[in-house]
């Protein structure tokens, strides 16, 4: 591991020690009552994760924005404006609210603490499935500072989603790593850990453990936050 120098960092369940399902449901809840006027909440939602489905899935080279709205666009057509609108309203406003699924975890702060004060260099690897906006206010609630990060996906301007490798590539590229100076750390079985794939070794964080599909662990190292900061104090120095 002498030639690792980068830590890849998820944001939700990770960085971001948050209940999923609290966040998936006061995220919903509240962006799903700024469209009531052009359809029902189950409607809206239905909707979302359709759109979301296919930019997950689009390996063109397009902005994960652009395949979303491309998507987006064949059902709501010259609406989307509006809906483009709308979702930049919520994301400044009522965004806010899903702060309350945040779970306050003193290690994570440690641990980043303590690989700046190593030399690593870190990254923000989230799935870049929301706005920078969205991103931004993440990374505070967190009580992480954004500037110590030397790049961080975002929706804008990333081409790819996890679980596909190509996400990753396309980090290591614009960071310009090779797998082999990074480890990627996160808490999802698949969208996480399949970065070992292409050489970078994984850790996974189990206390939001995410494996919905209940795949074996193939994760290189795995723990707790606990863990994560004892491993990452046995690190060595980046010279």
């Amino acid at each position: 591991m002498n030639k690792i120098n980068t830590i890849l960092f998820d944001l939700d369940g990770t960085l971001l020690p948050i209940d999923m399902k609290k966040f998936e449901e006061l995220y919903f809840k509240g962006l799903s009552a700024r469209f009531t006027d052009l359809m029902t909440p189950t409607e809206f939602v239905v909707l979302i994760w359709s759109a979301t489905k296919t930019m997950v899935n689009d390996l063109n080279f397009i902005t994960n924005e652009e395949a979303f709205m491309q998507a987006l666009e064949k059902t709501v057509r010259e609406q989307l404006p509006e809906y483009q609108h709308r979702f930049t309203e919520y994301y400044e406003s009522d965004f806010d609210l899903v702060r309350n699924a945040v779970i306050e975890t003193a290690e994570i702060h440690e641990a980043v603490e303590t690989l700046k004060h190593k030399g690593y260099s870190l990254v923000i690897a989230t799935n870049p499935m929301f706005p920078k906006l969205a991103i931004d206010k993440r990374i505070e609630w967190a009580g992480i500072d954004r500037d110590d990060f030397i790049y961080v996906s975002s929706f804008e301007n990333n081409h790819f989603c996890k679980p596909q490798l190509e996400f990753y590539r396309e980090i290591l590229t614009d960071i310009k790593r090779t797998p082999e100076e990074c480890i990627m750390v996160g808490n999802d079985m698949a969208e996480d850990m399949v970065s070992g794939q292409l050489g970078i070794t994984t850790y996974c964080i189990t206390n939001h453990l995410l494996n919905k599909h209940q795949l074996p662990d193939t994760s290189d190292h795995s723990g707790t936050y606990v863990d994560f900061l004892e491993f990452v104090n046995q690190l060595p120095f980046v010279n």
